[in-house]
C-alpha cells in the first residue's frame, strides 16, 4: 500500500479586532480547526476601544487556512486575515473579514502577490465594456481593495507603531 505524503503548509492569523468577550471563543474555534488547543497572545487594539488583537503562526495540512477562516468567520465585530503559504502542491491564499464587508479570499504566489486569474480579469473586461473606471473597479474588487483599505488602520496599530488619525474635513 503506497503512502501519500500529506503536504505541509504554514501561515499566519491575524485577529486585527476582536471584542474581549470573543477573545476565548476564537481560540477554541482555531484549536478546533488545527486540532489542538492553542493560546494567542492577546494586546489592546488602540484602534478600537475595548478590542484586542493578537497574531499566530500555524502549520498543518495544505488546506488548513481556508478551514482556519471559515471557523471563525460570521462573527460581528471580528477583523481578521489568514494567510497560508504556497507549498510545492498547494497554491497559497489570503483570506480577509471585515463586519461590513464579510469575508475575501485571494490566490497569492510565492512573494505574498495576489494571483487575478485569466477568467476573473477577462470577466472584468466583458462587464467593464470599455469603461475604464468600470474595470478599475472590477479589477479593485477582485484585489480586494476595500478590504485592504478597512484593514490597513487596524494592520499597523501595534505598540510599537504609533496610531495616525486621519480626519476626513468637508
Amino acid at each position: 500500500m503506497a503512502s501519500v505524503a500529506t503536504t505541509l503548509a504554514r501561515g499566519v492569523i491575524y485577529i486585527h479586532s476582536a471584542p474581549r468577550a470573543l477573545c476565548p471563543h476564537l481560540e477554541w474555534a482555531v484549536g478546533r480547526a488545527l486540532g489542538r488547543a492553542v493560546n494567542f497572545d492577546w494586546a489592546d487594539q488602540p484602534v478600537l476601544a475595548g478590542s484586542r488583537r493578537a497574531e499566530f503562526y500555524w502549520e498543518g495540512p495544505a488546506g488548513t487556512g481556508a478551514a482556519l477562516a471559515t471557523a471563525i468567520r460570521g462573527w460581528e465585530h471580528l477583523r481578521f486575515e489568514v494567510s497560508e503559504d504556497p507549498s510545492p502542491r498547494s497554491d497559497g491564499g489570503r483570506w480577509m473579514h471585515t463586519p461590513d464587508l464579510g469575508i475575501h479570499f485571494a490566490q497569492t504566489d510565492t512573494a505574498g502577490n495576489v494571483v487575478i486569474g485569466e477568467d476573473r480579469i477577462r470577466y472584468a473586461m466583458e462587464i467593464a465594456a470599455g469603461d475604464m473606471i468600470e474595470l478599475q473597479r472590477e479589477l479593485d474588487v477582485a484585489l480586494g481593495a476595500a478590504w485592504d483599505e478597512e484593514l490597513e488602520t487596524f494592520r499597523h496599530a501595534s505598540d510599537d507603531a504609533p496610531v495616525v488619525w486621519l480626519h476626513k474635513v468637508g
